[in-house]
């Protein structure tokens, strides 16, 4: 069977066009740690991480038997009964995340989190509008996508959810200026992902946080990226301080083995729950396999202490790409980033492309930011090696003079 062809025929033919443009259009077979295979044999060091979610890299040993050892006991929960994996996961975090975030309710990707967390914020404030920010991404389904402002998925799908008031990424101003009586909520990525890795200004988070206290209005954390030690704290806001009263979180969760998102909510949600149990609820969500996974995954993140390692590999790899920045200012126009969630801004779009072409056919997997193709993206496992940061850092600056050369001889 060929694999690519089947995908390129019955998944999405378009995703395969761009697959092959970026010379990606490769069959993955095994993986391991920081690397991965592909059906021909070639090895790749990954410095995408599944956008975040491989942080402890590809089959963490530690994960991959708790997980083993909890199908050979119940994967699935009948739902009835209390799952004990289950609840030892809300239970864990509940004590790692910031203030009095106590409640969670689980599901299966980001964007549903993100889901639970607009419902639940209509719900406990009693309210319907939603302040987000520019470049903001939030995920696909139709709440989520109604605070992900990007018209390039919002318009095939209009009328979204109505209420969502959009503001520049960064301003606290602008957030005081659009909240109304009806504001429910506001929600913002600590640092913005597919905005192009977009750090705000220190500060910012906590006058956010002071203007949403003193309206009433509720704050949504969205840590789908950014949890788990990837910018160097277990959550991006602990930069801060910032104590928000919803916090979502995903990709790293699971260990990257298992599927699993979170909504951790403020001590008020249970009243909800007390009111109506049902009131939103899941079948896969939380189930025992994912809860075995992320509850091990937590304990590596916490035993190696992973937050303080991306800050230090963080480090010598932002020292390296500034090299590279000053080498090469006509393509590269801003390095920038926290912990290992690092972002390089290209001049155009077209030259990023090029890049991460170039990359791929030396056996470095990135990609760009879907809200900000300019960006190249670098999110290596937290686990990674000084050794492995330089042959990236290498293969790049290999792909820059490739580049400079394709585009001297095309001019």
């Amino acid at each position: 069977m060929d694999a690519f062809a089947a995908f390129e025929k019955h998944i999405n033919p378009g995703l395969a066009g761009l697959l092959r443009f970026t010379g990606l259009d490769k069959v993955e077979s095994h993986a391991e740690g920081v690397y991965v295979w592909d059906t021909e044999g070639k090895r790749y060091l990954d410095f995408l991480g599944l956008y975040g979610t491989l942080s402890l890299g590809h089959r963490h040993p530690r994960v991959v038997e708790a997980v083993k050892r909890q199908l050979d006991r119940m994967p699935m929960s009948v739902r009835v009964l209390v799952s004990e994996p289950t609840a030892r996961l809300a239970e864990k975090l509940a004590e790692i995340t910031p203030g009095s975030l106590s409640i969670s309710f689980f599901g299966n990707s980001g964007t549903e989190a993100v889901e639970a967390a607009l419902k639940f914020a209509r719900i406990l404030s009693g309210k319907t509008e939603f302040i987000t920010t520019q470049g903001a991404y939030h995920g696909k389904t139709m709440g989520a996508l109604s605070v992900t402002p990007k018209s390039h998925y919002q318009d095939p799908v209009r009328p979204l959810v109505p209420g969502v008031k959009v503001v520049p990424f960064g301003d606290s101003e602008a957030i005081a200026k659009a909240i109304t009586p009806e504001t429910a909520a506001i929600i913002l990525e600590p640092i913005q992902g597919e905005g192009g890795i977009r750090v705000p200004m220190q500060g910012y988070l906590c006058e956010v946080q002071a203007i949403a206290r003193k309206h009433g209005v509720l704050l949504i954390a969205d840590e789908i990226q950014t949890g788990l030690g990837r910018t160097g704290k277990m959550w991006a806001v602990e930069w801060e301080g910032v104590e928000p009263d919803i916090l979502t979180s995903a990709k790293a969760l699971g260990g990257g083995v298992m599927p699993i998102s979170a909504t951790v909510m403020r001590p008020e949600i249970g009243e909800i729950y007390k009111k109506e149990p049902l009131i939103h609820s899941t079948t896969f969500g939380g189930n025992p396999l994912a809860a075995a996974a992320a509850l091990a995954a937590i304990e590596v993140t916490q035993e190696l202490n992973l937050p303080e390692r991306a800050q230090e590999m963080g480090r010598y790899l932002m020292g390296k790409l500034s090299g590279l920045h000053s080498a090469y200012p006509e393509f590269i126009e801003e390095v920038r980033g926290r912990g290992l969630m690092v972002g390089l801004e290209f001049t155009d779009a077209d030259i990023g492309a090029l890049v991460v072409s170039e990359l791929a056919s030396r056996g470095v997997l990135t990609a760009f930011g879907l809200n900000n193709p300019k960006v190249v993206r670098l999110e290596p496992p937290l686990i990674v090696e000084q050794e492995h940061i330089d042959a990236c850092v290498e293969a790049l600056e290999q792909s820059l003079e490739a580049t400079k050369a394709t585009l001297e001889g095309v001019l």
